[in-house]
């Protein structure tokens, strides 16, 4: 969509993806407008779980929520402590090349991999999940990576523990 298309009378400025987005002030924080494509049935739950909540005005409300929860979890990051966690990913092992992606970037973290466990879930989608322990700024590096590959479908980091909450 080009800068301006839609109707409305507001500054139209580009995010940090090229998106444009429509600003609104009045408020003590000013509010921006932007779109989301996303499938039909992923909307359809998506709004189903803020039905089933009950906790969220609306919909923009609850992405509010999932922003503010993934800027406190990327500041929860710690970089410089040896940490210890799991890295658990879902993904459709026929989407092009992800296979060979997945064992390349692996193989560039061997000194953070501790074990794999590798489930066939159906004909397509696969469960792996990667034991690690290192220092913090490669093991977010790691999973960054492996998350960020077109076909891993779901995935997340869980650090249990760093060596000093450990007495390690």
């Amino acid at each position: 969509m080009a800068e301006h298309e839609h109707a409305c009378e507001h500054e139209h400025p580009h995010g940090p993806t090229g998106d444009v987005g429509c600003r609104l002030s009045g408020s003590a924080s000013e509010l921006v407008r932007f779109s989301v494509t996303a499938p039909d049935d992923l909307l359809r739950r998506f709004d189903e779980q803020i039905a089933r909540r009950g906790d969220v005005a609306n919909r923009s409300e609850a992405v509010r929520d999932l922003i503010r929860a993934s800027i406190a979890k990327e500041q929860m990051r710690t970089p410089d402590e040896q940490v210890i966690g799991s890295l658990t990913m879902i993904y459709d092992h026929h989407t092009g090349d992800l296979t060979r992606r997945l064992d390349e970037v692996q193989h560039d973290y061997t000194d953070e991999i501790v074990s794999t466990m590798h489930v066939h879930l159906d004909h397509h989608n696969c469960l792996e999940i990667l034991a690690l322990k290192g220092r913090g700024e490669r093991v977010y590096e790691l999973a960054d990576r492996l998350l960020g590959l077109r076909g891993v479908k779901h995935g997340e980091l869980t650090c249990a523990a760093t060596e000093q909450s450990l007495g390690l």
